[in-house]
């Protein structure tokens, strides 16, 4: 059983019990996240299915940030160089159920 769902401009195929870094969400107060943009949703082996009304539930835990990116940008015979640095904040979550069109699935 897994699901396909969009957070954060990307795309996550998840399960139940699967720990999963996603950009950066805020949580409730308890410390859970509902995915409500479930894309695609799988009960058996080799068959797919749009779901009418799914969502996935998941609870943080943690915040961080990933590691260093350097972007460097040049131009020869210009003088020109320019170091750039970038670390993405990410939250930690797992997946602790899949509710589909009534039916549950957990790990």
């Amino acid at each position: 059983m897994y699901a396909v769902i969009r957070t954060g401009g990307k795309q996550y195929r998840v399960a139940p019990g699967d720990v999963v870094k996603i950009e950066k969400a805020a949580a409730d107060e308890n410390g859970t996240v509902e995915f409500s943009d479930v894309l695609a949703v799988s009960g058996d082996a080799g068959s797919v299915a749009k779901p009418e009304s799914a969502k996935v539930i998941a609870t943080v835990l943690g915040e961080g940030r990933g590691d260093k990116i350097l972007v460097f940008h040049y131009k020869r015979k210009k003088q020109y160089k320019k170091l750039q640095g970038h670390r993405q904040a990410f939250t930690q979550v797992r997946i602790n159920e899949i509710q589909v069109d009534g039916a549950t699935y957990t790990a």
